[in-house]
């Protein structure tokens, strides 16, 4: 198995594409699993299309299921802190993909995203790990 983290700066982006950071991860690996995975309690890990406004609509649809505000029992940070806490319950902190000669079996329309709302920590990791198949 071999593994490499990455460093997510999201320079005030609450969804980062690192589709092509897994790909590269990939490239001259053969076929097998890439697991991506984030660290972090208030962050996760999705698949969607990009650059058609979805990233726009997830921050609102999250706004709407996980209002910031001060009915969280969990309160520290930023104004609605315990939204982002519970984030990773309803957007998984980790992927696992299909690997097909060194490139994701993704969908034509699929990226990897990094979810955080949590502008408290703009600096994130996520690390990659790539099981060869046997």
């Amino acid at each position: 198995m071999r593994t490499v983290e990455l460093n997510v700066d999201a320079n005030g982006r609450q969804v980062v594409d690192l589709t092509d950071d897994v790909a590269r991860f990939c490239a001259g690996q053969g076929d097998g699993l890439v697991h991506v995975f984030a660290p972090h309690a208030t962050a996760g890990l999705a698949l969607m299309e990009v650059g058609s406004g979805s990233e726009a609509d997830l921050v609102d649809t999250v706004g709407r299921l996980l209002p910031r505000d001060d009915r969280y029992i969990h309160r520290h940070g930023s104004p609605g802190h315990g939204a982002d806490h519970v984030l990773p319950a309803l957007i998984s902190p980790s992927l696992t993909l299909p690997v097909l000669g060194g490139r994701p079996a993704l969908g034509t329309w699929q990226n990897v995203v990094f979810v955080d709302l949590n502008g408290d920590n703009p600096h994130r990791n996520v690390r990659l790990s790539f099981v060869a198949a046997p």
